[in-house]
């Protein structure tokens, strides 16, 4: 089954519009799905379009170093314990990965704009936290992170992000481009799509290319994708 995962954008306690990556633009959320912005019940309106099994959480405030929205995730994992959540928290080390994983029940989510360098993937690798993280391989012009880290898949986890920033809230469409070179030099990779997804049509698109699942939000938010078009079966 292709994989649609909704994003949460947490600033000072609150969902945001994500919208190209410029983060100083950000607004809270307007959806269709909720009456507000806050995340319980932004979650709430999300479960009640589909029966989501994960749903990605970016930090944005750990990610720029201003804070963090650690007591919303918990609180969202405490009162969603049927989801899955996947959190990027803006992890520069392995330390505190590890620190993550052991208060919390998610997934910890590496970005590779955020990674201090590839021997913090080494340092995760062979230890029993490896399986609870996920990859982001982050693009704007060009890639963002350590410039080694596209070519050593040897230290990808199972799970990678194609994330291109300034596709993520454009309705543009997402860079299949990216995704079909990752694909064909990394076959083997459970590769998830962000930024740009805009309606079916584009996740049905992503699952006949093998694609394991999209990251979604704008397009649940503004109901260009309803009920009707989910789940998505794969290709």
């Amino acid at each position: 089954m292709f994989e649609v995962i909704p994003v949460l954008d947490l600033r000072g306690g609150g969902v945001v519009h994500a919208r190209r990556g410029e983060r100083g633009r950000y607004r809270p959320l307007r959806s269709t799905l909720c009456e507000g912005s806050g995340p319980m019940e932004v979650v709430r309106g999300l479960l009640g379009l589909h029966h989501f099994g994960t749903v990605y959480v970016a930090d944005l405030d750990a990610i720029e170093g201003t804070g963090d929205n650690r007591a919303v995730v918990t609180t969202l994992a405490a009162n969603f314990s049927e989801l899955r959540f996947w959190v990027d928290a803006g992890f520069r080390e392995a330390a505190a990965v590890r620190q993550f994983l052991e208060r919390s029940p998610g997934d910890a989510v590496l970005g590779s704009e955020s990674l201090a360098g590839i021997g913090e993937l080494e340092a995760l690798r062979d230890g029993g936290a490896w399986p609870r993280v996920v990859l982001s391989l982050d693009f704007r012009d060009g890639f963002l992170g350590p410039p080694d880290l596209p070519a050593r898949a040897d230290l990808w986890p199972e799970r990678v992000i194609a994330m291109t920033l300034a596709r993520v809230g454009s309705g543009d469409g997402p860079d299949f481009w990216r995704l079909a070179e990752i694909g064909r030099t990394h076959p083997h990779t459970r590769l998830f799509a962000a930024g740009g997804v805009r309606d079916q049509g584009d996740l049905l698109d992503l699952a006949a290319r093998g694609v394991a699942g999209a990251l979604v939000a704008t397009a649940l938010h503004d109901g260009r994708i309803g009920p009707g078009d989910l789940p998505v079966r794969g290709g």
